[in-house]
């Protein structure tokens, strides 16, 4: 007789010896990668990307008579000095300015360490590392151009964008003063209620308008938030479902502009001030989807870098360990031109566009309420028979 004995189950050493193993072996990678310079340079890097963000979402404020007066004040220099380390410019300079002096102090040491025999050059001969300034004296000249060309293309296309949103925001404002003193060729009082209505619709798209653009070139901006206390929820939910919220909020004021039956000509004149609205949306389109040349802009930060990695061999003759503040020094001025080139080559958030929105809105509103105040202040005057038929009164012409 024989037995049969049942199958063992399987030995899961694997698995245990894995769920043991792995998070200890995690552990002690990541605490390997935390001392790494790159480890370092990417968090500082991620760092100063997230201040330069965060300062690019701040709203900007037009100049009043104090800010002015501030601007042009003999102090502005020790005021900008103490407020460096606020800068987010300078603050986004840290990451490069930071590893080429770091391999500046690396170089100097090295040479030091040669000239004073510390390292064994029994196995191998250790160089002492330096080289004629004459191919720097050659190159200079280069790179200042490029540098040069480089801030003058942003600033450019920093005034371009100033430009166009001058245009846009002076065109709503006399499209606005036109529908405003607009009148009717068929008006009667069966319609003055629809007409007003339509009217004031009207005047509301064309505050609209500005907001809508700016949302369109800005990234992480809250339309409906802009929007909530001037269009009604309907309208802004269709502006929000459009695939181009600027041109559905120009359809709004052109279906508008219909339907207030106006004059043929004041018709053709307040549909051709749309025309600066469509040109706004073209150049600041263009803008933000064509930037500089992306190869003018690695070349820059190219000759930048490899400048100023090789400037501590050029210098160590002249200078041995003031190459790492003069690497220094040279960095932080270099970079810091390009990093301002850089941050004006998208002039939207740049440009103050949210009090241009406020000062246009506050405008308009200014304009109704003096229409009202004069219109009400005329009425009166014609009651009380101070203007009457007379071709003269007190020596001025009467004109009803």
């Amino acid at each position: 007789m024989s037995l049969t004995l049942p199958p063992l189950p399987k030995p899961h050493f694997k698995h245990n010896l894995k769920f043991k193993f792995k998070p200890i072996l995690c552990c002690s990678s990541s605490n390997s990668n935390s001392f790494s310079p790159f480890y370092i340079l990417q968090t500082l890097t991620d760092w100063s990307d997230s201040v330069k963000e965060r300062r690019v979402r701040d709203r900007r404020a037009l100049y009043t008579a104090e800010d002015w007066r501030a601007h042009r004040s003999s102090s502005r220099h020790l005021r900008h000095l103490l407020t460096s380390l606020s800068s987010r410019v300078i603050l986004s300079l840290v990451p490069p300015v930071l590893s080429v002096t770091t391999f500046a102090a690396v170089i100097a040491l090295y040479n030091t360490s040669v000239s004073l025999s510390w390292l064994p050059t029994e196995m191998f001969p250790f160089p002492l590392l330096r080289a004629s300034p004459l191919p720097y004296q050659l190159t200079a000249p280069a790179l200042a151009l490029l540098l040069v060309f480089r801030t003058e293309a942003s600033y450019s296309r920093f005034q371009e964008g100033r430009k166009i949103w001058m245009k846009v925001i002076a065109g709503a404002g006399e499209l606005a003063s036109l529908v405003i003193n607009a009148k009717r060729v068929d008006f009667d009082l069966n319609g003055e209620k629809d007409e007003s209505r339509v009217r004031r619709e009207l005047v509301n798209y064309i505050m609209a308008f500005p907001i809508v653009l700016k949302c369109h070139v800005i990234s992480d901006s809250d339309l409906r938030v802009d929007l909530q206390n001037l269009l009604e929820e309907e309208d802004i939910c269709i502006i929000l479902g459009s695939k181009h919220r600027p041109r559905c909020i120009i359809e709004f004021i052109s279906q508008c502009l219909q339907a207030l039956h106006l004059e043929e000509q004041k018709q053709y004149t307040m549909e051709s001030k749309i025309s600066c609205f469509h040109e706004g949306i073209a150049v600041c389109e263009q803008l933000i989807g064509i930037p500089i040349p992306l190869s003018y802009t690695r070349l820059t930060s190219r000759f930048l870098v490899l400048w100023h990695l090789t400037l501590p061999i050029i210098l160590w003759d002249d200078c041995t360990w003031i190459v790492v503040p003069a690497t220094f020094i040279s960095a932080a001025s270099l970079f810091c031109i390009e990093e301002v080139g850089v941050l004006i080559e998208e002039p939207f958030p740049m440009l103050a566009l949210d009090e241009l929105c406020k000062q246009l809105h506050d405008s308009i509103k200014d304009m109704i309420s003096i229409q009202n105040l004069v219109h009400r202040r005329i009425l009166a005057k014609t009651q009380k028979g101070i203007v009457d038929k007379r071709e003269f009164i007190d020596g001025r012409l009467n004109t009803f």
